[in-house]
């Protein structure tokens, strides 16, 4: 983290689909050596494959399983004379988005299933059941922020 500015924030275009922002992150972070046609492919196609298996619209399926994704309690290390303590703070709203997205795109790679349009329309339909691997990690998260609340008082 640089101490002499902070650094720009970076806007980018909506997807030509949808016309949604979060949809562009999105394939920006399935994206693997600039390739963003194939992880347009690949959303889309993991879009069609929600759209056949659950009968709903995948745009709004897809922003309720992010919201059941995002963690709203991280823990942060932090130095306190001598001894380092995890600290719980609140997760801000892109962070928690970012986060969402990071860990379902990430448990999707570690599916079984053949291709990744499918691995990642499995994810995505468990996100919205409260199930899944991206939901455990939300879990997990919180569930270590409330067994360091003691030290919650080092927050500043």
């Amino acid at each position: 983290m640089s101490r002499r500015r902070a650094a720009i924030k970076r806007t980018i275009l909506p997807d030509h689909k949808f016309k949604d922002l979060v949809i562009a992150k999105f394939m920006n972070r399935i994206m693997l050596d600039g390739k963003k046609s194939v992880s347009e492919k690949i959303v889309y196609g993991a879009f069609d494959i929600v759209s056949k298996k659950t009968d709903k619209e995948p745009l709004e399926f897809f922003h309720e399983a992010l919201a059941n994704v995002k963690p709203t309690l991280e823990v942060k290390s932090r130095r306190v004379g001598g001894a380092t303590y995890q600290v719980p703070m609140e997760v801000r709203p892109r962070r928690a988005q970012t986060l969402a997205m990071k860990w379902i795109v990430d448990c999707a790679v570690k599916r079984n299933e053949k291709t990744m349009r499918e691995r990642l329309a499995s994810e995505i339909i468990d996100a919205h059941n409260n199930k899944g691997n991206a939901v455990k990690k939300r879990e997990e998260t919180h569930k270590m922020a409330e067994a360091n609340r003691a030290f919650s008082h080092f927050r500043w």
